[in-house]
């Protein structure tokens, strides 16, 4: 029995890492997390393309296959991630139930929830179908999920919620000022259009708005000024919210990369005895790169520029006699900056390998600043002897 649930445990841990996020390298989540925003793509193609009626017509049975099969497939999605949600390792301290209740009703779980929940319950129950069109349209956000760009761009909006609400309160008095305003200059001018002030506050909201449909236009001088100033307003009312979330965007961007890079330099033993002042600075040395499998790192024959770090997955060296490997934590290239000359070895990619780049002048300016890792370099330059690259 006990054999039995540690190989389902087994089985629902290598499922977390398809589902959620395998180690870098992970072919079999990387393929699975593509394919499952290709079929996102293809609903919200299929989707827009069902609402032309000749091509309804033409392709119905084409458009129920996508449908039927992404519902299967979203649902089976569903039921996996809720399952394997206990192997949250941020929630280790809490019931493997209460993990997948905060899962199921988290913004992840309703999104995934929603994107299936309300086409099974049609097969039951009469609904308008075109509700469930727009229903559809939620799939999209699923690609949250997969895009870190989408996540930080949620995660900026959620920082900066409080300047976004003060952004619409400023836009909500303006409109009101504005359409006050021109209901009292233009409403015996054009009664119909401005004779109230809800009427004048859909003019008051395109013109803020810098829309400007012209179905509402003030004719009289008053209003003509009432308008320019408007305008004026409008521009920096669009220019409020969007410079506050451009802002927070790039912030939240730098923050992750200062995060996964710390994170990434911090584990090199090359660099543990390092304080925190001093990691940050070379990190700002450092350059992130990532190599698919088979990937040619450095070439035999070519000058050497830069050394590199292993943050994560495998390299492997090929060297006149023999082939080697290194993991994350490992280093390479030094020797050859250090004797100034060229490569003797060609290094490819094993697995999908994340790579902290030094260049040689900076790797040099960073030996004559600390002799603990001047030492270390020139000591695993040693170690590894002229064969090395």
């Amino acid at each position: 029995m006990a054999n039995e649930l540690s190989g389902l445990r087994k089985i629902r841990v290598r499922l977390y890492q398809i589902l959620e996020q395998g180690p870098v390298g992970d072919r079999t989540s990387w393929l699975v997390g593509r394919l499952l925003v290709f079929l996102i793509v293809i609903n919200l193609a299929a989707m827009t393309l069902e609402t032309v009626p000749s091509l309804e017509a033409r392709y119905e049975a084409l458009f129920n296959i996508v449908e039927i099969s992404s519902l299967i497939i979203f649902t089976v999605e569903y039921l996996l991630r809720l399952w394997v949600a206990a192997e949250n390792a941020a929630r280790s301290h809490l019931s493997p139930a209460r993990v997948r209740l905060r899962f199921a009703f988290g913004f992840d779980g309703l999104i995934d929830l929603l994107a299936v929940l309300p086409f099974w319950v049609a097969l039951f129950l009469s609904v308008d179908l075109r509700f469930l069109l727009v229903l559809r349209a939620i799939r999209f956000l699923k690609l949250v999920r997969h895009s870190t760009a989408m996540r930080s761009l949620l995660d900026a909006i959620s920082t900066e919620r409080r300047a976004l609400l003060g952004s619409l309160v400023i836009l909500a008095g303006t409109t009101m000022i504005a359409a006050s305003t021109m209901y009292l200059v233009e409403r015996h001018a054009q009664p119909d259009r401005f004779g109230t002030i809800p009427d004048a506050m859909w003019w008051a909201i395109v013109t803020l708005g810098t829309v400007g449909y012209g179905d509402a236009v003030p004719i009289t001088v008053p209003g003509k000024l009432v308008a320019g100033v408007t305008i004026l307003f409008g521009l920096m009312m669009v220019a409020l919210p969007v410079g506050i979330i451009a802002t927070a965007f790039a912030n939240e961007i730098r923050r992750r990369d200062f995060v996964v890079t710390w994170s990434m330099v911090a584990r090199f033993p090359l660099f543990a005895e390092l304080n925190a002042a001093e990691i940050s600075d070379i990190m700002r040395l450092l350059k992130a790169q990532t190599f698919d499998p088979g990937d040619v790192i450095i070439r035999r024959g070519e000058e050497g520029h830069s050394m590199y770090f292993i943050a994560a997955g495998e390299v492997e060296i090929d060297l006149a006699k023999e082939r080697v490997r290194l993991a994350a934590g490992q280093f390479f290239g030094e020797v050859a900056i250090l004797k100034q000359s060229k490569r003797s070895a060609t290094v490819t990619a094993a697995t999908r390998t994340n790579l902290l780049i030094l260049d040689a002048h900076d790797l040099h300016a960073l030996m004559e600043r600390d002799a603990r890792i001047a030492e270390l370099v020139k000591a695993a330059a040693r170690e590894r002897g002229g064969g090395e690259i």
